[in-house]
């Protein structure tokens, strides 16, 4: 069963998990299907095609028998293993490949869509394994031989943004072949074939929140050989486009075949005809081969140094700085000290007039400060003696001599 699903969607199960282009002929099928028994520390070649998916698992379980045994006691079986994947010679991946392992304890995954310019080049992937408890490391390489047929890429391609997967359940084989399959029976085509699948973080998506089970979301991009159907341009009408405005889901008839697993995001969806797409060819530079061209060893300086006279150093810092400071001090103290005009020299510039006119306002307020001191001030009600009852005239508790100007209004009468 999963070799016919395989045959009808255009690719083949290999025995390392990797998926390889089928093509569509029964004597064919049978001479594409490989097994590889490759030993240990031996490249292991695999044959994708141009414009298919391309996946490679790195499963740990190939690598726990390249680490000697460990004699502490633990569980060997599932020991914590990282794996780190570069192009020979180079420090990354190439730009078409990516790679995903969501923790120590998973497998790792390979994958990508090789486009046409790949063809031909034979691209030997390192591959290190390395067991975090034992911190001991293995060594395998890949090597991916992209080939170029006429059938791909299929001419009519949609793109679907799937929201609730994460990129290593999508690139899973069954539930792969379960999109494929509502796909097809959306679709109705007579070859389909995953073209590539994307993270939405590598699309600029944030990192959901560990919370409700939430997901990053996938972007899957399928090929067909015929146009696409009336369900998948529903999305186009002018109704869906307001309701995808307004952030609002718009109706899709066919949504129902894909809602009890996929939770398809239909404002996104994406289709191209590359029939209709002009290319545009632009002259670009000669990349080069990435290595720097040898201009000779590295001449270090001698370890004797030569003397330096930091004199000028030191006029040009402080000396001048100083100078130039002293030098505004002291036309500032005698403009401060020794141009004072003095009192003596204001009142001859001053009119009569105005020096008997401020001294008479000076004398009379001094008087009426002399005058506010000793004037009598009429004491206040709160303070007047208190009859009582018997008719005994009370004296008031302030002497006469009582400074009124701290009284408070109210006492406290005995």
């Amino acid at each position: 069963l999963k070799l016919l699903w395989l045959y009808t969607t255009g690719l083949v199960w290999q025995g390392n998990k990797t998926y390889v282009p089928l093509i569509t002929s029964v004597s064919s099928l049978c001479a594409t299907v490989v097994t590889i028994l490759s030993t240990l520390h031996a490249d292991r070649n695999v044959y994708p095609s141009a414009g298919v998916l391309f996946v490679h698992v790195l499963e740990r379980e190939h690598f726990k028998g390249e680490f000697p045994p460990y004699p502490k006691p633990g569980d060997s079986s599932n020991d914590p293993i990282t794996f780190n994947t570069n192009l020979m010679g180079y420090p990354d991946r190439p730009g078409w490949l990516r790679y995903i392992q969501r923790t120590s304890h998973s497998d790792g995954v390979l994958y990508g869509s090789p486009t046409a310019e790949h063809v031909g080049k034979a691209t030997i992937i390192e591959i290190i394994a390395y067991n975090r408890r034992t911190f001991e490391t293995a060594r395998h390489n890949l090597v991916i031989n992209i080939m170029s047929t006429e059938e791909y890429p299929l001419p009519y391609q949609a793109e679907f943004y799937i929201k609730n997967m994460n990129v290593e359940e999508m690139l899973a084989s069954e539930v792969l072949g379960d999109f494929l399959g509502a796909v097809k029976n959306v679709w109705q085509p007579e070859r389909l074939n995953a073209v590539n699948i994307t993270s939405a973080l590598d699309r600029g998506g944030r990192v959901p929140l560990p919370i409700n089970n939430l997901k990053e979301g996938v972007y899957v991009m399928v090929g067909a050989d015929v146009q696409f159907s009336s369900c998948l341009r529903e999305v186009e009408n002018f109704q869906n486009q307001l309701r995808c405005s307004q952030e609002m889901e718009p109706v899709i008839s066919c949504d129902k075949k894909f809602r009890a697993q996929f939770d398809i995001d239909w404002c996104k969806i994406n289709l191209v005809d590359i029939t209709k797409m002009i290319m545009i060819h632009s002259n670009r530079p000669d990349p080069g081969t990435g290595v720097l061209p040898d201009i000779g060893g590295y001449n270090p300086p001698p370890e004797s140094l030569k003397s330096r006279d930091f004199f000028a150093d030191f006029l040009i810092t402080l000396a001048v700085p100083s100078a130039v400071a002293m030098v505004l001090f002291s036309v500032l103290g005698y403009s401060m000290c020794c141009r004072r005009e003095g009192v003596d020299k204001r009142n001859m510039q001053t009119p009569d007039i105005q020096l008997v006119h401020h001294s008479s306002i000076q004398k009379s307020t001094k008087e009426l400060r002399s005058m506010s001191k000793n004037r009598e001030i009429s004491w206040p009600l709160s303070t007047l003696p208190v009859f009582s009852q018997s008719g005994e005239v009370v004296p008031p508790i302030h002497p006469d001599n009582y400074e009124t100007t701290s009284m408070p209004l109210m006492q406290t009468q005995t």
